[in-house]
């Protein structure tokens, strides 16, 4: 059977609401107590399949002699082997992970040691980030950023409607799901001030986006044609690019932000695969002008993927949603991005992330990011349980989650939290 199958299901219980049924299979990065070496695993339900140890078993084969790529602290050696081999050991494991299948379910101390509880383990950093480039690829986020800084009447810049606007950024600073933030310090001028003052950001933000991996990089002069592109690409995680609107503000001009987006970047710890994501696949928004040749793009390139983000004060039990949106109001799609990264002649690299940049939609509550929906600070949004929010202070913890739904079953991609800590003094 197709690992997609929605019929499928795992010797392993797997509740309704799981982001990790059979169907998903998501890779990720772990260590099960303080003493053991990261390496590879796929979460099922509540627990984690210990890929080397599996593959110690001489149950898992990742092919092309390549041996023991399991038991490393990252995903890059495993993902170097090629599309064909990802799908071919996510089938593997799905195979093993059946109901029906006895070889890992009949075999109790294999079960026992090669099963990890997910609420036991420290989950990584997936991936060893080499370099990392952000998108700014939401037309209705671009359009509410132009109105609110610009003219609303010409709020996209000439070039938007053309490409795929993204930055190099850096990747010293992405950082697992559950890392602590803590606010910058930066240069910041408000309109009215005579020149600018230094201290911790005030207007400090989210940025509820996705990220795709690198899984096949391209070499130098040789660009990735955009209907290859997807090949190209291993799968995709969640990911919150804060932001210090303020410092980014008085910097942006002439070359775009710098301090502003270089103190953090949150990813989520599973990675789920293109493969796992395609019975979601759906056509993207229209592209008018028609793009040019090199990113024209057949076929469903989007993704129904719901996503939303919660805001938990310190100190307090509720959280607050502050926004629902879905991947798929993405105008520029991710194959468009890495054609477009790559037509210069630019080579990217196994593990490179690549942000989406802020997605919004165009509900009052589909907006991506707190500038967007507090309008600049000018109108705060009320919590549950009181009190009320411009921009994050110290203490809070964002958390953002997302998931396609299936027929009784989602593919999901658990989630990304921080907490913000206050600045240096």
């Amino acid at each position: 059977m197709h690992p997609n199958d929605p019929s499928l299901k795992s010797f392993v219980t797997v509740a309704p609401d799981s982001h990790f049924p059979i169907q998903n299979l998501p890779f990720g990065v772990f260590s099960a107590d303080a003493g053991q070496a990261p390496r590879v695993g796929v979460a099922i339900g509540d627990q984690i399949l210990d890929l080397a140890v599996i593959e110690e078993a001489g149950l898992l084969d990742a092919g092309s002699g390549a041996v023991g790529v399991f038991a490393r602290p990252s995903l890059n050696p495993f993902i170097a082997l090629g599309h064909d081999a990802w799908r071919r050991v996510r089938a593997r494991v799905s195979e093993l992970l059946r109901h029906d299948g006895p070889i890992l379910r009949d075999d109790p101390a294999l079960r026992a040691r090669a099963l990890v509880p997910m609420a036991g383990a420290r989950l990584h950093l997936p991936v060893e980030v080499g370099d990392y480039t952000d998108f700014y690829s939401s037309k209705e986020h671009a359009t509410n950023v132009g109105s609110m800084f610009r003219d609303p009447k010409n709020a996209l810049l000439p070039n938007w409607l053309h490409l795929p606007v993204g930055y190099n950024g850096r990747a010293s600073s992405v950082v697992v799901s559950g890392t602590r933030v803590r606010r910058p310090n930066g240069q910041t001028k408000a309109p009215a001030d005579e020149k600018p003052g230094f201290g911790p950001s005030r207007k400090l933000d989210i940025e509820l986006e996705t990220a795709f991996i690198v899984g096949q990089g391209n070499d130098l002069g040789e660009p990735i044609p955009v209907g290859e592109a997807e090949r190209h690409i291993f799968g995709m995680v969640l990911m919150n690019d804060w932001s210090a609107r303020d410092i980014q503000q008085w910097e942006y001009v002439p070359l775009g932000p710098f301090n502003a987006k270089s103190f953090a970047t949150s990813i989520s710890p599973w990675v789920v695969t293109l493969d796992a994501l395609e019975p979601f696949r759906v056509p993207g928004p229209p592209q008018e002008p028609e793009p040019m040749p090199y990113l024209r793009q057949i076929g469903k390139a989007s993704v129904d993927l719901h996503l939303e983000v919660a805001l938990r004060p310190d100190g307090r039990t509720d959280a607050t949603m502050v926004c629902r949106t879905n991947f798929r109001h993405l105008y520029w799609s991710m194959a468009q991005q890495l054609a477009h990264h790559t037509v210069s002649g630019c080579n990217t690299r196994v593990g490179d992330l690549m942000g989406s940049g802020t997605i919004s939609g165009p509900e009052p509550d589909s907006l991506g990011s707190l500038l967007e929906l507090t309008w600049n600070g000018r109108n705060p949004l009320a919590l549950a349980g009181g009190g009320e929010r411009s921009f994050l202070e110290d203490g809070d913890e964002v958390t953002i989650t997302g998931w396609c739904q299936g027929d009784g079953y989602r593919v999901g991609f658990g989630e990304v939290a921080g907490r913000v800590m206050p600045a240096l003094s």
